[in-house]
């Protein structure tokens, strides 16, 4: 008798389940490939701020913008959209977690943004707090991050993490501090996802040479916010007292111009000795200015940032300094065409 005889049927029998397990079991998703920074900059090229005080955070019900929106937003030509995240009324006490309802607004707003193809700049908003008060500023930061940065460990790496909206006031002489402590916590679960960091004194443009970086993160993005001169680009605007009753002022002149360069010629010089790439992460000019002017300025700022290969974000889709008039259902025209040139 030979025993194989009898062993080599249920031998290959065994193999045969073994390969079609193999066979249809699916794999685990693949890990993306890390972007370098100026990849993802090169990526983000024309974007748009969104959804901050819209109250789908409360109640979807009631949300202005819409899934379709990121759908036109890319029709228009916008590659990027930068979500505003009001952090703050959602953790009212420093380290509470934030609720599961609030993370799922957020994971639908992002498989949304991606679907369409977008890349997502997560942005904690919460710079008023941060203002006044350094230490419970440093509380929420921190237990953001140590939530966002699990939660979305495994998410594409379309999604970027930008720490704080320009921090100012208490917190502009720690803001290094902070952001290299909110910038470890991060790296801890997201070794190679690029993060953003700006300046102090509302991501000034004039307060790049405080900025302090870790020399050897590459993933690193630097944002500035360029609203000036503020006489013109906040006349009206109710937020700022001194320029509340401001009317009429025009924007356009030579001189007007030269200062944009002027400005944009020091970010880019800081750029290139530091080895970053440049997100412009807000400009605008608010609604109440004189409709031409502000088709000037906006085309002005754009296409100052463009030419020097900087990443942009205009403030914003929705509210004021608007791009999309949500209420009429349409583009502002004007201004989405100072974005964006239409293609002949």
């Amino acid at each position: 008798m030979n025993p194989s005889g009898s062993i080599l049927p249920a031998l290959l029998a065994s193999l045969a389940l073994l390969l079609g397990a193999c066979a249809t079991t699916p794999k685990p998703p693949a890990t993306p490939a890390p972007l370098s920074a100026a990849d993802q900059a090169k990526a983000m090229q024309r974007g748009v701020n969104v959804v901050g005080y819209d109250p789908l955070w409360r109640d979807a019900s009631k949300a202005r913008f819409k899934p379709r929106h990121f759908e036109l937003i890319r029709q228009a030509g916008f590659s990027s959209v930068r979500l505003v995240l009001p952090v703050a009324p959602f953790a009212k006490v420093a380290g509470d977690p934030l609720p599961d309802s609030w993370f799922a607004t957020l994971d639908g707003l992002v498989h949304d943004a991606l679907a369409q193809g977008l890349t997502v700049i997560l942005d904690d908003h919460d710079y008023w707090i941060c203002a006044r008060n350094a230490d419970d500023c440093r509380a929420r930061v921190l237990a953001f991050w140590s939530q966002a940065a699990e939660h979305y460990k495994d998410a594409s790496n379309q999604v970027v993490f930008e720490i704080l909206n320009e921090p100012n006031g208490a917190m502009d002489e720690k803001w290094n501090a902070l952001h290299a402590e909110a910038l470890a916590l991060i790296r801890k679960t997201n070794p190679t996802r690029n993060v953003i960091i700006g300046p102090a004194f509302w991501n000034n443009v004039g307060w790049l040479d405080k900025l302090e970086l870790p020399a050897n993160d590459r993933h690193l993005i630097v944002t500035v916010h360029y609203y000036l001169p503020m006489k013109f680009t906040h006349q009206g605007a109710r937020w700022t007292p001194e320029y509340v009753n401001t009317t009429g002022v025009t924007w356009g002149s030579p001189e007007d111009y030269a200062a944009i360069d002027k400005d944009f010629d020091a970010v880019q010089a800081w750029a290139k000795q530091h080895d970053r790439p440049i997100l412009l992460g807000e400009f605008g000019a608010y609604d109440k200015g004189p409709m031409e002017s502000r088709v000037k300025y906006t085309a002005a700022v754009a296409r100052a940032a463009e030419k020097r290969g900087w990443a942009w974000a205009y403030w914003q889709f929705d509210s004021d300094f608007i791009v999309y008039d949500i209420d009429k259902d349409e583009w502002v025209e004007p201004i989405l065409r100072a974005l964006i040139p239409a293609r002949n």
